[in-house]
């Protein structure tokens, strides 16, 4: 049963091609009437988080997090805060270190393995709210982090945390990194590295002799940039003892509490290695969907509502009453 054998998604016919349906998005789609209150807090090695929430004065709370240089402002982000707000959920939408709009204070950044902020943000949510239920939401990077904490987790999961679903999830690593650095994927690489570029040149700035940008046009791929960047800033030998550690896949035996995973099958980011078909069969806690199509972070429907369908369906998971 967890391995959903059939999904309820289709697209619409003129965005037929995974590449339309994932670049459609993110150019095209607006999201209205979400409105933010951003609210820092300080994390306990001397960093900052942003958490920006959209209340409707609920007893549930959905926690939202974004993907690799993303930010809560993106469309899919508010696409989600909007759905689970209608759904009878508040919203709690996270970004990730240096992502909010100001660089953070430290010289490392996020990774897709971080799983100390997504606890600091719940201890928080527990100490100043009163929620009878939380429920995690991750999208891409950030449904990595969130299928590695559950299964980090495990039993001892915070008993308020009752559901999860994560969106086009590279959970391994390695994998994703080869299929995004093939010839045809070419254009999102470029993308992810430019924005990265940037990033990187803030903190050479701020942090001289601690991290440079000299010979950075020479980076073409995740493992040339992991293995300069990410790596050594955040404890790890390069980037596939990075990759080997940080990938939630092998955590997803582990996952205990009622946990969705949408993948799109044509999703251009995603390796075979990424459709943890058996894990999910072994799991009667962790559901697997894979849509034959969707692209990357799409699943793109045309409504009155504007609500995408990965919205409803994570929506329907979250207020299934038969799944406890």
């Amino acid at each position: 049963m967890p391995l959903v054998e059939q999904s309820s998604y289709h697209p619409p016919l003129f965005l037929w091609n995974r590449h339309l349906q994932t670049i459609y998005p993110s150019l095209f789609r607006k999201v209205e009437n979400v409105r933010y209150r951003r609210e820092r807090i300080d994390t306990p090695d001397g960093d900052f988080l942003d958490l920006d929430w959209s209340v409707i004065g609920a007893n549930k709370l959905a926690i939202i997090s974004h993907g690799l240089e993303g930010n809560t402002s993106r469309a899919y982000m508010l696409g989600m805060v909007k759905a689970v707000n209608e759904a009878g959920w508040d919203a709690l939408a996270r970004n990730f270190r240096g992502c909010s709009g100001e660089p953070n204070r430290l010289v490392r950044f996020y990774h897709s393995g971080d799983t100390a902020d997504v606890e600091t943000v719940i201890e928080h949510v527990l100490k100043t709210a009163s929620y009878s239920e939380i429920a995690l939401i991750g999208f891409r990077m950030g449904g990595n982090v969130t299928l590695k904490y559950l299964g980090e987790r495990g039993d001892s999961i915070h008993s308020v945390i009752r559901k999860a679903v994560a969106i086009s999830v590279p959970c391994d690593l390695a994998a994703s990194a080869r299929e995004l650095a093939r010839p045809i994927n070419k254009i999102y690489m470029k993308r992810f590295l430019r924005m990265l570029h940037q990033k990187v040149k803030q903190k050479a700035e701020r942090f001289p002799g601690k991290i440079s940008v000299e010979g950075f046009s020479n980076i073409k791929t995740f493992q040339e940039f992991d293995d300069r960047y990410t790596a050594p800033l955040h404890g790890f030998k390069d980037a596939r003892d990075y990759w080997e550690k940080a990938s939630s896949k092998p955590y997803l035996p582990e996952i205990t509490i009622p946990t969705l995973l949408i993948n799109a099958g044509n999703d251009p980011f995603l390796a075979p290695q990424c459709f943890p078909i058996e894990e999910a069969r072994r799991n009667p806690r962790f559901f697997l969907e894979i849509p034959s199509s969707g692209g990357h972070v799409g699943f793109i429907v045309f409504n009155s509502e504007g609500t995408y369908w990965s919205e409803q369906r994570t929506v329907a998971f979250l207020n299934d009453p038969d799944l406890k």
